[in-house]
């Protein structure tokens, strides 16, 4: 069995190739460029360059062949080109998520395949296992990593049967203090990496400044909303309304700054505006696109920031396990992230001709469109995911 490792020149996808090398595999690195462009960037010019030569040592030292391919053009179209689509929308996309359907599991499954992969592995912490149904077809489950603290099946919560087919994950059952000693013990030139920050294959950037390549700075009013707003707020309880985010109006609050961009900006966000004058931070609690207007709240428990239900459009919504697809009109109780690392969280998904719709048994900090929600079974079993339409 041959087994293509996405070889990042980090130590998780190190320790996995050393793992599958050790185990008896015919294995391969393949190591893939996706993005060229440092405007935004915090880190060096070249860090793909480095991770590149790093990656080369590591493939040496295992003892494997080392292939390189360039996706920059298929990651462009693919990955950031949506990400500037929603952001213009005033919406927050998820690169990580994206990146891997779009790029590990695709693009680069495919180019393994040529190469004569069978398997594509990759350095996630997260697990996956199979079993056959009534009648004998094999499905593919995720779940979640044995290291809670470090739990990556989220980004890979829009995978398909299909993809999981192909895919291994040699580190899932492995706590990341156990990697790293592995790393050492095999004397691996990543053994002391730092773990990489920041959006999939671009690393970590000034988001404005990253943005600024096709999304253009507009000043605009900042409006701080006050928590005695909400008291004149009629309570609805139905599911429509609860998943509704509130509309605000400029005469609602007070204009206490300017900003360059609503599209700069995301809910629950509390860095980059630059206003004084608070005893507690401010968060961003909605933007207006149309008006050029961001509306913030004082404090991490402003009401604003929080609320009991989303909604995912039909055609946004993906089973992992299509066999456990939901019916019109169906209520399942699971446990449900909205973002990565969030604790899992009790809630029901509604389905009906609107969508699906989640209600938290809890009130949830910061639910922002763009973002992928994900519902799992207490197993850890991830199920499926979607959009956050509102």
């Amino acid at each position: 069995m041959k087994i293509a490792v996405g070889l990042s020149g980090g130590v998780d996808s190190s320790v996995a190739a050393l793992l599958l090398k050790q185990a008896g595999y015919d294995v391969f690195a393949l190591f893939m460029q996706n993005w060229h462009d440092t405007t935004g960037t915090l880190h060096g010019d070249c860090e793909w360059e480095e991770d590149k030569v790093v990656a080369e040592m590591v493939a040496k030292k295992i003892g494997i062949p080392f292939h390189f391919v360039d996706l920059s053009d298929t990651y462009r179209l693919r990955v950031v080109d949506y990400m500037f689509d929603e952001y213009e929308k005033g919406r927050t996309p998820n690169p990580d998520v994206l990146c891997n359907r779009e790029i590990k599991f695709d693009a680069f499954l495919k180019c393994a395949i040529e190469l004569g992969a069978d398997y594509v592995a990759t350095g996630h912490y997260c697990r996956k296992d199979e079993f056959a149904d009534a009648n004998g077809k094999t499905i593919y489950r995720i779940l979640a990593g044995a290291d809670g603290n470090k739990d990556q099946s989220y980004f890979l919560c829009q995978l398909s049967q299909e993809q999981l087919s192909k895919a291994m994950f040699p580190i899932g059952d492995l706590m990341k203090p156990e990697v790293r000693r592995i790393a050492k013990e095999a004397d691996l030139p990543s053994a002391e990496k730092k773990d990489s920050q920041g959006i999939c294959f671009v690393g970590k950037v000034d988001l404005p400044i990253f943005l600024q390549q096709k999304l253009k700075a507009k000043e605009g009013r900042v409006v701080e909303i006050f928590p005695d707003f909400y008291d004149n707020v009629e309570s609805k309880d139905d599911i429509v309304s609860l998943s509704t985010p509130l509309k605000y109006l400029e005469s609602d609050g007070k204009v206490i700054g300017k900003h360059q961009g609503a599209q700069f900006y995301t809910i629950g966000q509390r860095k980059g505006l630059n206003i004084g004058g608070h005893k507690e931070p401010l968060f961003i609690i909605a933007n207006d696109m149309d008006k050029n207007i961001i509306y913030v709240g004082e404090g991490q428990n402003h009401p604003g920031l929080y609320r009991k239900a989303l909604h995912i459009l039909n055609d946004e919504i993906h089973w992992i396990r299509p066999d456990l697809k939901m019916t019109m009109g169906e209520q399942r109780d699971y446990l449900i992230r909205i973002r990565y690392r969030q604790p899992l969280q009790h809630g029901k998904l509604i389905y009906n001709e609107e969508g699906l719709y989640i209600l938290f048994n809890e009130p949830q900090r910061g639910i922002t469109p763009g973002q992928f929600a994900a519902w799992y079974n207490p197993d850890g079993e991830m199920i499926g995911s979607g959009v956050i339409n509102k």
